[in-house]
């Protein structure tokens, strides 16, 4: 069994910075794929980044590149998603997520465990 438990989300200005961390418990070791999601009020959950734990491999959703920064820190099972230049459209409910695979997979049947979420509201 793995834990996800999610924190940082809260009510911002556009413009703003934020992180929001993972962190991991449970037999994590053998999900070596971390991924955050988001779903925006209306819409589906979609695929933000994923990182690898081993090798540190990353991956974004073309809208956040350049903007999101996806870490880990080993040491302390937890997984971060800083977020710079926030805009109203990422406003969302963001979850982490785990996957027993060594790429990183997109579609969110492909992660077996989630955390509860925590939301990031970004005001215009």
């Amino acid at each position: 069994q793995v834990q996800l438990v999610e924190s940082g989300g809260r009510l911002v200005q556009a413009g703003a910075s934020l992180r929001l961390a993972c962190v991991v418990s449970g037999r994590a070791s053998v999900y070596n794929a971390m991924g955050w999601f988001r779903r925006a009020p209306g819409k589906e959950r979609e695929f933000v980044a994923g990182i690898t734990w081993i090798a540190g491999t990353t991956l974004y959703e073309d809208s956040v590149k350049g903007r999101f920064n996806i870490s880990r820190d080993n040491a302390l099972s937890t997984l971060y998603l800083q977020m710079n230049d926030l805009k109203a459209e990422d406003t969302a409910v963001y979850y982490c997520a785990a996957a027993q695979r060594w790429s990183i997979p997109t579609a969110q049947n492909q992660y077996s465990y989630w955390g509860q979420g925590t939301q990031v509201t970004v005001s215009s």
